[in-house]
């Protein structure tokens, strides 16, 4: 049968630190609580200096919520072959995913299955803005939880 999956190899292996900006990124999606509700952030941080580089706000968790992210990187002066890192969620799996990464020449990666440590940084990250910001604000509506992003 036709693979319909694409998974590269873990280049990163947990060397979380970047000699320079726009050299590592590493990405993931997680679940917003609005009300009653929820949204999907995906969101790219530089590992040189911890900063989100792209995100996006959807009611969607799908392929398009990543691409669309990952558009956003597009005309950035990047180092050379710069890596970029998610875990194997299936939009990260997909072989428009990895033609979109080709396309902005970055080189990708992927988590061990089923291994959160493996992208701690983007989790830590996640875990930061839920406790400090979303919790705090408990957004009703999807303009809310934009702003407070």
């Amino acid at each position: 049968g036709r693979k319909t999956s694409v998974v590269f190899k873990n280049h990163l292996n947990r060397e979380f630190q970047a000699e320079k900006q726009n050299q590592k990124f590493v990405t993931d999606i997680t679940y917003v609580r609005i009300g009653e509700q929820f949204a999907y952030l995906s969101a790219v941080l530089d590992l040189y200096n911890n900063e989100i580089v792209a995100w996006k706000l959807s009611s969607r968790n799908d392929l398009d919520l990543v691409l669309t992210t990952l558009r956003q990187l597009e005309g950035k002066s990047l180092t050379t072959k710069p890596l970029f890192h998610s875990d194997q969620g299936f939009q990260y799996t997909s072989k428009s995913y990895a033609k979109q990464l080709e396309k902005l020449g970055f080189v990708g990666s992927h988590s061990r299955r089923g291994n959160c440590f493996d992208n701690a940084c983007i989790e830590s990250f996640f875990s930061h803005l839920k406790t400090e910001k979303l919790y705090l604000v408990r957004p009703k509506t999807y303009e809310m939880a934009y702003r407070a992003i």
